[in-house]
């Protein structure tokens, strides 16, 4: 599965690429307003803090949410105390699209995220442009050449790498490239079986000083305390939000201690 929605997203973007030549989408990466500091808003706190997700679709799931105005559901996240919004940017297994974000960036001011399968420098000028501060690098997904290129290219244009892993050893490749954001996804991106038990696993192996971020297998506020005592400084939340009430399960999750 990973594979697929790899090549697939390289696929589109080089569809994109031949609309908008890549000296333009750079160009206009280094013409937009300068990116926030994702790293000042996640940084450890008291209480967790959530990066609320902009998703329709998931290959898992299928449909979860129409969301035809992800503007107006990425400013209830904010008001709602979210830290920082992640918007799907694939758009054949997640529906997304990098107008999702740049309409999500114009109205907020907090940080955004575009989350995709990123394997090009075309990708990333395309995430700044539409005025991403982060970018979700998968290191699953990129050998270790790719990965310290691309976390470098995220440094050089002002955004912040949030490098996901899955193992111990992709937390050593994440640290290895000086991840300064590490994520821990509880799906396995071959299967998309869960295990809510990953996290707490690898978090003694992200050294103090970096910002631990748990990503999937939350469904309710318990879901989001496990995590928090098992280290996480920031959870990543999706489905539980677009399905229900995203203002009063949102807030459910930040009253966690």
């Amino acid at each position: 599965m990973l594979s697929s929605l790899t090549a697939g997203a390289a696929e589109d973007a080089a569809a994109r690429l031949e609309l908008v030549p890549f000296d333009e989408v750079e160009r206009r990466a280094h013409a937009a307003p300068a990116a926030l500091d994702a790293l000042a808003f996640l940084a450890p706190a008291e209480r967790v803090k959530i990066i609320a997700e902009v998703k329709r679709s998931s290959p898992s799931r299928g449909a979860l949410a129409a969301i035809t105005d992800p503007a107006a559901l990425a400013s209830t996240y904010q008001s709602a105390g979210a830290s920082t919004v992640s918007v799907l940017t694939e758009g054949r297994k997640f529906k997304g699209t990098l107008e999702d974000l740049e309409l999500v960036r114009e109205a907020i001011s907090i940080p955004v995220l575009r989350k995709d399968f990123i394997t090009l420098d075309y990708q990333v000028y395309e995430a700044r442009a539409a005025g991403a501060d982060l970018v979700l690098l998968i290191v699953a997904a990129l050998d270790q050449g790719q990965l310290e290129h691309l976390q470098e290219l995220i440094q050089s244009l002002g955004m912040t790498a949030l490098v996901e892993t899955h193992s111990a050893d992709e937390v050593e490749r994440a640290l290895d490239v000086g991840a300064s954001l590490i994520g821990v996804n509880a799906r396995n991106l071959s299967t998309f079986e869960l295990d809510p038990d990953l996290f707490g696993t690898l978090a003694d192996r992200i050294p103090a000083g970096i910002i631990r971020v748990a990503e999937s297998a939350v469904k309710t506020a318990a879901d989001v305390s496990h995590y928090r005592a098992s280290g996480a400084d920031v959870v990543l939340v999706g489905e539980a939000l677009v399905t229900g009430d995203p203002a009063r399960t949102l807030e459910e999750f930040l009253g966690v201690s």
